[in-house]
């Protein structure tokens, strides 16, 4: 039996973990934290009883990605849970896009836009899995379904601004925007469309789920899964150094995998990377950051739109120019007056999370990377824009700017909680232009976290196809 050493506990570290281990390794996986999870956790936040998601909260890549699924997590307790409305962007008149798992009814709720909608997605969602199978690899790949991979792709090249733009509409053209601003960048520049046609589309194919409990279910049932292959999680524990990962299992093991940002694996690694590894991953950009409020409120947020209320995601940024303005002026260092804002309302799937009639309710606004500002008022300015009336609601407020978010998990560096800039040469290449992505350029040591492909997301597919690259070049199936 070969060893292998995990750092980080992340859903990355965590799906490469076990992959290792179900091809025979004996895996320690290494989290620096006091508990596992990376930015799949969940605490009382605000008040007691009251749940909240420390980062990520819903799941759509989640319940799609093809090695989560293969796991049958249900069997440690995993359920998901979905809201009766999965996407929702209010505008200033009242009207919204929504999108939800009935791609017939949300393109209908489009007005004008309704059979443009539908053909724009309905060859997606025809084809999602296949899809999927496709873009959770690196994109340089041999595609095993290459008609809708390539579909996709030719699409997926242009700026969200000119595909936003075909719809007629302003609520359909901010409901494309919104989820294309997932990527945390310009939206001015190539490839941001594939960010929107994913996200709008897993809305319609699989919704976007949330995890009953919180997000930690999620965390509690990979490491039951790893534990049942005999692997173990050490915590509280800081990895600095190469030798301190081989002492700790006595001895050079046959595998590391990293999932940390590249900035931890420089720290890490030190002097062992080659000269040309060190570059690339020096030059690696780190993007714009997040600014997250949690808040205990009493009741329902008061929604202008009704179908706000039913939505467990709210996108708050008003028209499809409007966010990409906010977007660029972001990207540009300079924070907006009205940022835009993702909002949760996760209780409304799941009220277990919730404290008699006092609900969590999640928000996060984009702001410039390392901000070191107060986005609080802006934020809640924000949901009042849309709901007014809502601040009468507040009952307790906690707040995590960048430096607190870093300082929470240190991949999330100057507050980037999508472990890098999403720019149209990291979409292609992250975290460096190199035939193998994951490998480190040392034997047996590889990058395993989201600044690898196919980048953020609760998927584990970053660690699994790391995973899967050791496990080759070891000649272990």
């Amino acid at each position: 039996m070969g060893t292998a050493v995990v750092v980080g506990s992340g859903p990355n570290g965590l799906a490469g973990a076990i992959r290792l281990a179900q091809a025979g390794l004996a895996v320690t996986v290494v989290e620096a934290h006091e508990g596992p999870g990376g930015g799949t956790r969940t605490s009382e936040l605000t008040l007691p009883g009251v749940l909240h998601d420390e980062c990520a909260a819903f799941h759509p890549t989640g319940v799609a990605s093809p090695f989560l699924a293969s796991l049958r997590l249900d069997r440690h307790g995993l359920r998901w849970l979905w809201p009766e409305v999965d996407l929702a962007h209010p505008l200033d008149d009242g009207r919204a896009g929504i999108a939800s798992r009935d791609l017939a009814a949300s393109a209908a709720s489009l007005g004008e836009d309704a059979e443009r909608w539908r053909a724009t997605f309905s060859p997606i969602v025809r084809r999602f899995d296949d899809l999927m199978d496709e873009v959770l690899q690196p994109v340089v790949h041999l595609p095993r379904h290459p008609v809708p991979y390539a579909r996709f792709g030719a699409r997926a090249l242009l700026p969200a601004t000119w595909a936003g733009a075909r719809f007629r509409d302003a609520p359909a053209r901010a409901l494309f925007m919104g989820a294309a601003a997932h990527a945390f960048g310009r939206l001015d520049t190539p490839l941001t469309t594939s960010v929107g046609l994913l996200l709008a589309a897993s809305a319609h194919a699989v919704g976007w789920p949330v995890a009953e409990g919180g997000t930690e279910a999620i965390t509690r049932a990979l490491v039951a899964e790893l534990a049942e292959l005999g692997g173990r999680v050490v915590t509280d524990l800081r990895a600095d150094s190469l030798e301190q990962l081989h002492d700790l299992v006595g001895g050079r093991p046959d595998v590391v995998l990293l999932d940390t940002a590249p900035a931890g694996a420089l720290r890490i690694l030190g002097d062992h990377l080659p000269a040309r590894v060190r570059r690339g991953l020096t030059r690696f950009r780190y993007g714009p950051a997040a600014f997250k409020v949690d808040l205990a409120v009493e009741g329902d947020i008061p929604w202008t739109n009704e179908a706000c209320r039913r939505a467990g995601t709210v996108h708050l940024g008003g028209t499809a120019e409007q966010v990409a303005a906010v977007e660029k002026d972001t990207v540009r260092g300079r924070m907006p007056d009205q940022p835009f804002v993702l909002l949760g309302q996760q209780y409304l799937a799941d009220p277990s999370r919730s404290s008699g009639s006092v609900n969590p309710v999640y928000a996060y606004a984009h702001v410039p990377h390392g901000y070191t500002g107060d986005a609080t008022d802006a934020i809640l300015g924000q949901v009042e824009r849309f709901a007014p009336g809502f601040r009468d609601r507040v009952l307790a407020v906690s707040t995590r700017g960048p430096a607190k978010l870093e300082a929470y998990n240190a991949n999330y560096v100057g507050g980037d909680i999508s472990a890098g800039a999403n720019t149209a040469r990291q979409l292609l290449f992250r975290p460096r232009p190199a035939l193998d992505p994951y490998w480190l350029g040392i034997d047996g040591v590889y990058l395993c976290s989201s600044a690898t492909p196919p980048g953020g997301g609760v998927h584990g597919m970053c660690g699994f196809n790391a995973a899967e690259r050791a496990l080759r070049r070891l000649g272990v199936g």
